[in-house]
């Protein structure tokens, strides 16, 4: 048996997930749900995961596991080689702050039930939820930029020249940008990082465009 990613194409936590698990060289089944549908509000979902939320990853033995960050670091656990996170105390707590800028500060204010609720509760149409999305990416974008550049662990990546998991987070992230036509012009070391990471088989093949449910 191998593992089963439950998870929509679209989604930048899910494309963070599978990021990791092709840079891990993890073999996994492909399962989508559409999001817009309530796929994963259905009983036989929230079964798996209480929070309707994707990724969650299926293990062999039927365990659910959930959070994209905390699967990640599981997934660095039990399959070490190559390295998500840095040998050294300094470099972990590096890595994990510009992931945390991310997935923290980002993703948790323009995911798409929280542009829901701006559109149901608020009335903010599409443009408003541009805004406001934008808004958010540019807030934290501008710091993930200076942090690059004022840091000499900079390298080809975002932590020397292998792959961290700030380098999955960003990827995911930049990808999510493209929804709302964000432009990567305003960070040039973002956007150089990005190409790179994007040269990367094991990127590349996380990328939404790719997913078999792709639309």
């Amino acid at each position: 048996m191998t593992l089963k990613l439950h998870n929509f194409f679209r989604s930048s936590t899910s494309t963070r997930l599978r990021a990791a698990l092709n840079l891990k060289g993890v073999d996994f089944d492909y399962i989508p749900y559409v999001l817009r549908d309530g796929e994963t509000r259905t009983p036989e979902y929230l079964a798996k995961n209480p929070q309707g939320l994707v990724p969650t990853l299926e293990r062999e033995d039927g365990t659910f596991m959930t959070q994209s960050l905390a699967i990640i670091e599981w997934l660095e656990e039990t399959h070490p080689e190559p390295a998500l996170l840095p040998k050294d105390a300094d470099g972990r707590a590096r890595v994990r702050a510009l992931s945390y800028m991310i997935a923290c500060e980002i993703h948790p204010l323009n995911n798409l039930r929280v542009l829901f609720r701006l559109r149901d509760q608020f009335g903010a149409d599409e443009e408003a939820q541009k805004d406001w999305f934008t808004h958010w990416v540019t807030t934290t974008f501008d710091a993930f930029e200076t942090a690059l550049t004022n840091s000499a662990d900079t390298g080809t990546y975002c932590h020397g020249d292998t792959p961290t998991l700030a380098d999955v987070c960003l990827y995911a992230q930049v990808w999510n940008n493209t929804r709302f036509g964000i432009p990567l012009d305003p960070w040039p070391t973002i956007a150089r990082i990005y190409a790179a990471l994007d040269q990367l088989p094991a990127f590349a093949k996380a990328a939404p465009p790719q997913q078999p449910d792709a639309a």
